[in-house]
């Protein structure tokens, strides 16, 4: 392994930017560890989800703590908890029933991480995630392109009135939503974080000149 530690942080900023202005830019190609559900958030099973996708995320950065060596592995800091979110189709309710919500969650894995290596991660969580979890996890790559973010601070209730500022910044820049779905980022835990001091990065998908608008 490499002896200097990849930090998201200072490497990756504008992807994870942190001032409280609105943004715009590309994301490249990203591999996940995924699990997808649907439900209020607030709930045990998707606290076990999160909790899963921790455990999975940190047996493999410390794995050379137990003389495993993955292909091709370097010592890094492990990325933030992610969350995509939607709600069904021909959802029109004038508030949001969390129990509607329906959701992917992912940590973002470094380059050597394969199929291969989430097979073998499974094995040394396996007394700490349930064998059903497990068994939906999945890695993937996927390519977001073209998006604006905005940091929000405080609690996941109040996000409505950043997600109406991002939208005026990205109407005024000559920019669209492209779809309802919206991806958070959790740079803080906000199982230890207190409420008023959680900071979240929203992002949404757009695109130039486009008539589609998400409103959520």
């Amino acid at each position: 392994m490499d002896e200097a530690k990849y930090e998201w942080r200072k490497e990756e900023r504008k992807l994870y930017p942190t001032m409280k202005r609105p943004t715009i830019t590309t994301i490249p190609k990203q591999t996940f560890i995924m699990l997808k559900g649907q439900g209020d958030p607030n709930g045990e099973a998707f606290g076990e989800k999160v909790a899963a996708l921790y455990a999975i995320s940190y047996a493999i950065k410390m794995a050379p703590k137990k003389k495993i060596i993955f292909p091709g592995a370097f010592d890094y800091t492990v990325y933030p908890l992610e969350g995509r979110w939607t709600l069904p189709d021909g959802y029109n309710q004038p508030t949001i029933d969390k129990t509607q919500l329906i959701y992917t969650i992912m940590i973002k894995q470094p380059s050597f991480v394969t199929e291969a290596v989430l097979t073998q991660a499974k094995t040394m969580v396996a007394d700490k995630v349930s064998a059903q979890l497990l068994n939906d996890m999945t890695l993937k790559t996927t390519t977001e392109g073209l998006v604006g973010m905005l940091l929000h601070i405080g609690s996941f209730d109040t996000e409505r009135e950043d997600f109406e500022r991002l939208e005026y910044f990205l109407h005024n820049e000559g920019y669209e939503r492209t779809e309802k779905a919206h991806k958070e980022i959790y740079l803080s835990d906000f199982r230890r974080v207190a409420e008023d001091k959680r900071k979240t990065l929203l992002r949404v998908a757009i695109a130039k000149d486009q008539t589609l608008r998400g409103s959520f």
